[in-house]
């Protein structure tokens, strides 16, 4: 395993991070293809033993129940390798309860959320508390002052933010530096091989901030993965990751046949190259891999010695057309 630095901060993470969107009871939440407990167990613990230390998960993913099964398995694994030694994410911004206050980034939100992130993590603090979208009904000085007071009491190390435009992350590290509140250190963002209207603003100005970039979807929901309108029952019931790629599809489809011919010429999986690709790009500090089978976890971590030469990334790019901006929402 590779380790390397969150952003411009102190902080060092393991150079792949683990989703855990994939693991929590199937029936709660958006996620029917969700691991149950039992089945989660070998993925945490293969990945520790792998190396990976960086964990990111959502109060949102399958109704918090996500976050339950990463605090549980962690705990059983706290002998070989204890807390201090990892690196926990969660994230907050998605709807946990139907009344008015349920959802959102207002300081009532933030401070009931974390509470229960901890709860159910069975953890003191996380050490990088995520806004996972822009919340347009919060005045954003409102938002920053919680996430502060959330960093003080001790409850978070670092904060971080995802998907949103340029625009409104660069509001928000003015305000936080303008007001002195704790600033976001990273940008988890919708970035892979088939995505890549990041490069455009978002990426730059996260470099320019030294802020660490953590991709969402490096596989794009397992499309580079597997020849194109190959079925999976991820794919038929995954109705947020069709919502992304469905109006794109003819462009897609050259830039996953590309990927498709230099698998067979380099003999090395699709899954490894597009990662390797995304692992070699400026600012990215750790791709966010989910895993349901155990291949996806050997892959991630081969992608780190994976040498792409000037042909290679000029065979794998060069398909690529501009897309609608996607994964705001």
């Amino acid at each position: 395993m590779h380790y390397t630095r969150l952003g411009n901060t102190g902080l060092h993470v393991s150079r792949i991070c683990l989703g855990c969107m994939s693991y929590g009871i199937p029936a709660r939440g958006a996620h029917p293809w969700s691991l149950d407990l039992d089945a989660s167990r070998p993925f945490i613990r293969r990945a520790l033993e792998l190396g990976i230390t960086f964990f990111d998960t959502a109060n949102v993913y399958s109704d918090g129940t996500s976050e339950e099964f990463l605090g549980t398995l962690l705990k059983e694994s706290a002998s070989a390798f204890p807390r201090e030694a990892l690196v926990i994410a969660t994230k907050v911004h998605g709807r946990m309860r139907p009344d008015a206050n349920g959802r959102g980034l207002s300081r009532k939100a933030i401070m009931q959320e974390v509470d229960a992130s901890l709860r159910r993590l069975q953890m003191d603090y996380v050490d990088l508390y995520q806004i996972h979208r822009f919340d347009p009904e919060t005045p954003i000085e409102e938002t920053l002052e919680a996430l502060h007071d959330v960093v003080k009491a001790g409850k978070a190390r670092y904060l971080g933010a995802s998907s949103m435009y340029a625009w409104q992350f660069t509001q928000a590290l003015y305000l936080a530096d303008k007001l002195r509140l704790t600033r976001f250190v990273s940008m988890q963002n919708h970035y892979n091989l088939l995505y890549r209207e990041e490069e455009r603003e978002m990426i730059p100005l996260c470099i320019n901030e030294g802020i660490g970039i953590i991709p969402w979807s490096p596989l794009a929901r397992g499309r580079l993965t597997r020849p194109w309108k190959t079925e999976t029952e991820r794919a038929t019931s995954d109705e947020f990751g069709n919502k992304l790629y469905s109006h794109t599809e003819d462009a897609d489809h050259q830039v996953v046949d590309a990927l498709g011919r230099l698998s067979e010429s380099r003999k090395i999986p699709r899954a490894q190259l597009a990662l390797a690709w995304l692992l070699r790009q400026p600012g990215v500090t750790a791709p966010i891999i989910g895993a349901t089978k155990m291949q996806h976890l050997e892959d991630a971590v081969a992608a780190l010695d994976v040498h792409l030469f000037a042909d290679d990334l000029k065979a794998l790019e060069s398909p690529y057309v501009p897309h609608p901006t996607l994964g705001f929402s």
